[in-house]
């Protein structure tokens, strides 16, 4: 197996009182497409954070393509992880304006790249609407689409489908798969569809209560856990 992509060692990250998230270790290996369950407040969303780089952890390292990483990290490296955030925020104008936004900000000016992340998520109906209609389910297809078309090898997606109906979920779960296939996209995925977690990830990783509880290839997490919390988990039992 060739070296991890992220490499977290010793992580901690505190909110008030008490540490919110600690990570031991974690490996995220490139090409993977990673889920990370857990109930809510567990610090999936904390986690997802100090991998997109923005944020600094309190204690422990994070090393991203064989480097440790400080901060305040270079563009460069920042421009390599894209994030989907569960709120997306979209900007003024129309929905092809919000996809278009990244990619002239890098000094591409072609639309077609943004057309096609729309039509590939049925949006293209929508690409002359106003943003700020949209309705939560589509905000959410939109930065989806903001992200495919900067094609970052790195892809953070926190809660993408909350707000979708059973096709359009299908519809996100396909192209993370394409994305894989097509580019190499490494993935890392929170989501509280252990279904969904089934079907898409090489690997999942459970937190409770700010803690990495287990992490593992996909079948061995949900048929054979090695944490009897995790098989609580996985039954649906008050684990916290």
């Amino acid at each position: 197996m060739t070296d991890p992509l992220f490499r977290l060692r010793g992580l901690r990250k505190s909110y008030g009182r008490g540490w919110s998230l600690r990570i031991d270790s974690l490996d995220v290996h490139r090409d993977q497409i990673l889920a990370i369950v857990g109930p809510t407040g567990s610090g999936k969303s904390t986690l997802l954070r100090l991998l997109h780089l923005l944020e600094a952890p309190d204690e422990g390292t994070i090393e991203f393509d064989g480097r440790p990483v400080t901060y305040p990290v270079p563009v460069e490296v920042l421009r390599r992880i894209t994030m989907v955030f569960q709120r997306p925020v979209l900007l003024r104008g129309t929905v092809l304006d919000n996809v278009r936004y990244g990619p002239l900000l890098r000094g591409r000016r072609d639309p077609e790249p943004a057309r096609r992340a729309l039509e590939s998520l049925a949006m293209s109906h929508l690409a002359h609407a106003r943003a700020f209609p949209l309705s939560g389910g589509e905000s959410q297809r939109v930065a989806v689409a903001r992200a495919l078309v900067l094609a970052s090898p790195v892809l953070l997606l926190d809660e993408p489908t909350a707000h979708l109906d059973p096709a359009h979920i299908l519809v996100i779960e396909r192209i993370i798969r394409s994305l894989r296939e097509s580019r190499g996209t490494t993935t890392i995925i929170v989501t509280h569809h252990l279904l969904q977690a089934r079907r898409l990830a090489d690997r999942v990783a459970l937190l409770l209560e700010g803690r990495l509880i287990e992490e593992a290839e996909t079948a061995r997490f949900f048929d054979h856990p090695d944490d009897p919390r995790a098989s609580a988990f996985l039954r649906g039992d008050l684990v916290w």
